[in-house]
């Protein structure tokens, strides 16, 4: 999946906690969101970058979770990012590859290369 693919594919899926999400598409996405939150810190302000963060955090939550999803783990294991540990466990499960046939949240999907 590509850039813009990725971010259409995300907003369009804002509120989708079901299914599953490639590790491109939550990893585009998840670019997408860091470098728009610094562009409208560094150029907007604050504020704005409040809001914009703000509007960003469902969509990116719901990618989580279907990228969680992906590799065969439930979307409730988000919560041990609030351990040190957790946060380095997440980022390798984002980084793992999915899984290559169907599981209990969906059909296993083919990346486009």
């Amino acid at each position: 999946m590509n850039f813009p693919t990725a971010i259409t594919t995300c907003f369009s899926k804002f509120s989708t906690f079901s299914g599953r999400a490639t590790r491109s598409e939550f990893w585009w996405f998840y670019l997408f969101t860091l470098l728009l939150s610094w562009f409208a810190q560094m150029v907007v302000g604050v504020g704005v970058a409040g809001v914009v963060s703000l509007v960003l955090f469902l969509p990116l939550f719901a990618a989580t979770v279907r990228r969680l999803h992906d590799i065969g783990r439930t979307g409730w294991w988000i919560l041990i990012a609030f351990t040190l540990i957790g946060i380095i466990v997440l980022i390798v499960w984002y980084a793992t590859d999915s899984e290559k046939a169907a599981n209990q949240y969906g059909e296993y999907v083919v990346p486009n290369a």
